[in-house]
């Protein structure tokens, strides 16, 4: 069988790339891969953010009861920490896909769980590998394995390679296990008949229909195979198509200080246990991974956030938000726990002061129902303060965020001084919220134009930040 179409135009990709490296980054005709941008580390420093391709599976990243989590996620975390910068995620779907995107400068960093081969160190850099694997082949048990003996239903499944001649294969297009399929067809005298699925499609829908019996075969990563025979177990995933490879992350082939900085973090997180910790979380803990796969609020299995997600959507319809961005402050209020109390008195899942119950007239705070209405009664009393002064629909939402967290006196001292030294006072990003942060220093909390005194109002900053991070993700995710 021939090679795909993908190592033909990787072969053009750099021929392109040698004859016009000169030039401004442009298309190759003959396989859609740009040339990669011009942005290093020193780059992506000066602006402050890292933004990191990923991909949506039972192990990357994924959100469960309202906290995004995965292994991907936790180490982006913690290399974003080390670089002193922030993390964006961008979910992507298909390896192709996100190799265009990482050079056209939308992405910096492709942290799937890539198998390093020789054909896909011609378009990326990758990283000091996370950890070794096999491809192994997934197929399905016989439907009444449970009654018989290992011995007997075994003899019903491929064990040789070689027995793949004349089967059909799904895979993922331009994947590591097709290219591995390709060359074992090869090496057994040809026959596998290799079907391979749109870029966009996940290794995990191909191994859900080998569960389901849609299709009888596919190839996946033994680490993976191994989280999801838990989901499945009529999966057999005994049968080992390759020797161990390396799986990595991939960077621009012309971000080599990138590469060194998180080559030099990767190596540190072996060394301090971080890397092995979360490692044995995500990949060799069934008890917490079939938890996951159970949970109704798990985005592995299930559209939905939370129990209260019908009561979000009904009163978000109310100011006229998003109901996700509303799941997200109630997340971040509460972690969706609607019998917390907080050491200053505030009740339930939106943590509603009792004063501002009493403002509402609401009766019984914990109540579930009567919290949210009252929450957002309160967001919708905000909303129609800002619109006054901010036409800008995305400022004004952080406005109202920062005025729900510290209290509307605190956001509109910020507002005035920011006024006062020349900055706009309409624009929440490194302009009223600069004075926001200053509201601890005295020269500003004595300012006559503030009037409600001292606060250390880094806390509501964070806030706004941690609210809109998570309700991008959850946008990611969950359907509106």
């Amino acid at each position: 069988m021939r090679r795909p179409f993908f190592v033909f135009a990787v072969v053009c990709l750099l021929a392109v790339v040698f004859v016009q490296c000169g030039k401004n980054s442009q298309n190759s005709p003959e396989s859609g891969i740009p040339q990669p941008v011009d942005l290093d580390f020193e780059k992506i420093r000066a602006r402050g953010y890292i933004t990191a391709l990923v991909d949506n599976n039972s192990v990357s990243f994924f959100i469960y009861k309202g906290r995004t989590m995965g292994y991907e996620y936790e180490m982006l975390q913690r290399l974003a920490k080390h670089l002193k910068i922030e993390l964006k995620v961008k979910v992507i779907s298909g390896i192709e896909e996100a190799i265009i995107r990482l050079n056209k400068g939308e992405g910096d960093i492709v942290a799937f769980p890539l198998t390093v081969t020789e054909e896909r160190k011609k378009v990326v850099a990758f990283t000091t590998p996370h950890f070794t694997t096999s491809q192994v082949l997934v197929q399905k048990k016989p439907a009444n394995w449970r009654m018989q003996p290992t011995s007997m239903w075994e003899k019903s499944l491929l064990r040789n390679p070689v027995e793949l001649a004349g089967k059909e294969v799904h895979v993922l297009k331009n994947s590591s296990f097709a290219e591995r399929l390709q060359n074992l067809s090869r090496e057994i005298g040809g026959g596998i008949q290799i079907v391979e699925d749109s870029a966009d499609a996940q290794t995990e829908s191909l191994i859900r229909k080998v569960a389901t019996g849609e299709i009888k075969y596919t190839v996946t990563d033994q680490t993976l195979a191994q989280v999801n025979q838990l989901y499945y177990p009529n999966l057999d995933i005994s049968t080992v198509l390759s020797t161990p490879q390396q799986i990595a992350w991939a960077v621009r082939l012309n971000a080599p200080v990138l590469l060194t900085q998180i080559d030099t973090w990767l190596i540190q997180s072996r060394k301090n246990g971080i890397q092995p910790i979360l490692y044995r979380k995500y990949f060799e803990s069934p008890r917490s991974t079939m938890q996951r796969f159970a949970s109704d609020y798990s985005t592995l299995t299930a559209n939905n956030l939370s129990p209260f997600d019908s009561k979000f959507k009904e009163q978000a319809a109310i100011i006229g938000w998003d109901w996700r961005l509303l799941a997200a402050i109630a997340f971040q209020e509460s972690n969706f726990d609607p019998k917390v109390e907080s050491w200053a008195g505030a009740i339930g899942l939106m943590q509603v002061m009792p004063e501002t119950g009493e403002f509402f007239k609401a009766k019984d705070l914990t109540n579930v129902d009567e919290n949210i209405r009252t929450g957002v009664r309160l967001l919708k009393f905000l909303d129609d303060n800002w619109k006054k002064t901010i036409d800008d629909e995305e400022q004004r939402v952080k406005f109202v965020l920062a005025s729900y967290n510290a209290g509307l006196g605190h956001v509109l001292d910020a507002r005035n001084l920011a006024k006062k030294y020349g900055y706009n006072p309409t624009v929440w990003d490194d302009q009223v919220e600069a004075f926001m942060t200053r509201k601890a220093i005295p020269q500003y909390y004595r300012d006559p134009v503030v009037q409600a005194g001292y606060c250390r109002c880094d806390e509501p900053v964070r806030y706004v930040k941690a609210v809109l991070d998570r309700y991008e993700e959850y946008k990611a995710h969950i359907a509106e």
